[in-house]
């Protein structure tokens, strides 16, 4: 509203970690846009207005979380205990490369690589937690000159042990009940509830006399199933689980439903 008083907008592009000793220098301009090349490292934007009394308080942004399919290159993580063997193969011999490893922006490390080298040692990873690592590259290696030169050589996400989901999926609710089938939809398991990489879902069903038929393996991004060969007048349960690579989580059991005798019933 005021921006005919503004004499200049100072823009701080500050990296997530930033491991330089100095701070990033701030941009000045004139106009109300900016456009920076980044690498898919966090970033923290500050902005501010500056005239003749003095400098505004800053505006905070960040950037936010993006993903990209076309990356130049792979990385290869393997697991030696609370340690990992980050590797991959460089296209090119930049100056150096710039490994980022964390849980999220607000927990990551930063090492720079100044040698020709494919290969990374990292330590102290925790069991069951989801960790990102990221490689870039950059022609200059001065630390503040990451910002304008660091491109991203590759992403990958890492357990350094797994463990089986501490819950399974939630909201399962059944629809379009018939006598002979039924659709039945869930919440997918949280993240945070995973402990490892989820390979999917295990459905199975109970009937009034607990009879449990044979359970049915969907993929992990399979969210419903149309369960059929049910008997009419008959009162069912669900029951569905996630599994990781190191087993199957506890079993989620829906609310009992009954197939009618004729036509349809309301669903639940």
């Amino acid at each position: 509203a005021q921006s005919e008083n503004v004499l200049a907008y100072f823009v701080n592009v500050e990296r997530i970690p930033n491991s330089c000793s100095h701070p990033p220098k701030h941009i000045s301009l004139k106009d109300r846009k900016i456009l920076v090349n980044l690498s898919m490292a966090y970033y923290r934007i500050h902005i501010s207005a500056y005239n003749e009394a003095g400098e505004s308080p800053r505006a905070i942004y960040i950037v936010p979380e993006f993903f990209a399919t076309d990356l130049p290159g792979q990385i290869h993580v393997k697991s030696q205990g609370t340690n990992a063997v980050v590797t991959w193969t460089p296209e090119y011999n930049p100056k150096c490369f710039v490994v980022d490893w964390g849980t999220g922006k607000e927990d990551m490390h930063m090492k720079i690589l100044t040698t020709a080298t494919g290969n990374f040692t990292l330590d102290n990873f925790q069991p069951y937690v989801l960790y990102k690592i990221m490689v870039h590259t950059s022609d200059v290696c001065q630390c503040e000159s990451f910002i304008r030169n660091e491109k991203t050589f590759g992403v990958t996400h890492f357990y350094s042990i797994e463990g089986v989901p501490r819950t399974g999926p939630i909201n399962v609710t059944i629809l379009n009940i018939t006598k002979h089938s039924a659709l039945v939809k869930w919440t997918e398991i949280a993240a945070e509830d995973r402990l490892g990489f989820l390979q999917g879902y295990r459905i199975s069903y109970t009937d009034s006399s607990m009879k449990k038929s044979p359970a049915v393996t969907l993929n992990s991004s399979i969210t419903s199933y149309h369960l059929t060969g049910l008997k009419e007048k008959t009162t069912y349960r669900v029951l569905i689980s996630g599994f990781t690579n190191a087993g199957e989580g506890p079993l989620t059991l829906s609310q009992p439903f009954s197939t009618p005798k004729y036509g349809t019933v309301e669903t639940m």
